[in-house]
């Protein structure tokens, strides 16, 4: 493959853009070479400006969970769009996502509609912090929920990607009340609160920021107990499971229920869309109804809503699309797993519904520690390797792939092709 249009788009593009990319993660800096500029994307596949083509497993980072250029959701936001691109006013759509959301959980009674995850998880501890009147936090190492001041403390994803484990510009005042615990390890956080006043935990009960790694059903089961003997609230942040993980997210996997849920990516269908729930007390203290303030102009942005309609429907309407998905996830995995194993490499591989993950590790991966043992080294040549085979992965050894319903079992079969052939190139040069 040939990447000349895109190698002279990034340099335009770092003319005016810092790093020439939008987000951190997409300039490649942890995989080498430069990122493809992407044209536009069919189904399962994107092509770059170059003509290259790829199957895709990043889906833009999940919320794609049909494919790029859906009909039934393109067909949604074209008429939307026809009506107008924002109002900063109320529409039928916001009730009626809602709905929907509202419709699949017992412990949701309301919704709150924002423009992205970090925005919801960013409310949804504010709303925590308003009713417990509390100021401490605990979050789990390697998790990321965005990048508001709070959270930017030991977290995963793009961060890890580049060894930071904060940021310059976030005030000590502000992460002096943020603890960070260990993933999977429920005496980590019983330190926590025998220091702080703890409003809320959140955690990402499926982390996709350091990789795949599910919270084991015992842990999360102490550290709900754990909340309620504290009088603290449990926030699960499913901004990037919800929906993918199952119908459900991992409240369709594990009997724990949460106090609060944040979510993004699918119920946006690819619309910029965040959100966060819980039950009618705790969405009472939320301003018009209660002192805590949140607002912002694109909220419920009826082109997004429209969007994410049609893509929560779609899922409704079929929710057996999950063990198809699950299916073509664990058979990937397996594959990369064989492929490794036929050069003498060996992955650990792991898959939630839609989600899969895979580590150049020899020992299982709980926590943070675990993740950052991965050989990040081999993971770029395997990335260049199968980029260079048309097979399009997360360009960061912390990420999450995802399944779309438009790859087919014959593009699994490639990409494990591809994946055979690349371990071997890598192992014998």
């Amino acid at each position: 493959m040939t990447y000349e249009k895109s190698i002279n788009a990034f340099k335009e593009a770092y003319k005016v853009i810092p790093g020439g990319v939008d987000s951190p993660v997409r300039a490649f800096n942890s995989v080498g070479g430069t990122p493809p500029f992407i044209a536009k994307g069919e189904g399962a596949y994107l092509i770059d400006i170059d003509d290259n083509r790829y199957i895709d497993y990043v889906q833009s980072w999940g919320p794609l969970i049909f494919g790029h250029c859906d009909s039934d959701i393109e067909k949604a936001v074209i008429e939307a769009v026809k009506k107008g691109l924002s109002f900063g006013a109320p529409t039928l759509a916001e009730t009626q996502l809602a709905k929907e959301i509202v419709s699949l959980f017992d412990n949701i009674d309301k919704v709150r509609f924002v423009s992205s995850g970090t925005e919801a998880v960013m409310s949804a501890i504010r709303l925590a912090r308003g009713v417990t009147n509390r100021d401490d936090i605990v979050k789990f190492a390697g998790c990321y929920h965005g990048h508001s001041d709070s959270l930017l403390v030991q977290a995963g994803s793009g961060l890890a990607t580049f060894g930071t484990p904060s940021s310059p510009g976030v005030p000590s005042d502000l992460t002096k009340h943020t603890f960070v615990a260990t993933y999977n390890d429920i005496n980590s956080v019983k330190k926590c609160f025998e220091t702080g006043n703890i409003a809320c935990v959140i955690i990402e009960p499926i982390a996709g920021n350091m990789g795949l790694v599910p919270a084991e059903e015992s842990f999360l089961k102490e550290l709900r107990a754990l909340c309620d003997k504290h009088g603290t609230l449990l926030i699960f942040d499913e901004v990037m499971s919800g929906f993918r993980a199952s119908l459900k997210g991992a409240q369709g996997i594990t009997s724990v229920i949460p106090d609060i849920v944040t979510w993004g990516k699918v119920i946006g269908g690819g619309m910029p869309v965040g959100a966060f729930g819980a039950n009618s007390k705790i969405m009472s203290y939320l301003s018009p109804e209660g002192p805590v303030y949140q607002a912002g102009t694109l909220s419920g942005n009826p082109v997004a809503m429209a969007a994410g309609l049609a893509s929560l429907k779609k899922i409704k309407s079929n929710p057996a699309i999950y063990v198809s998905l699950s299916q073509k996830a664990k058979r990937l995995m397996d594959g990369f797993s064989k492929a490794a194993a036929s050069v003498g490499l060996i992955i650990v591989t792991d898959v939630r519904g839609s989600m899969f993950g895979f580590f150049f590790s020899k020992s299982p991966v709980r926590n943070f520690d675990d993740a950052l043992k991965n050989d990040t080294q081999m993971f770029a040549k395997f990335h260049q390797a199968m980029l260079g085979r048309g097979i399009y992965l997360a360009c960061s050894a912390y990420e999450t792939g995802f399944i779309s319903t438009a790859i087919t079992d014959e593009m699994i079969e490639e990409t494990i092709k591809a994946a055979y052939e690349s371990m071997e190139e890598i192992v014998k040069g």
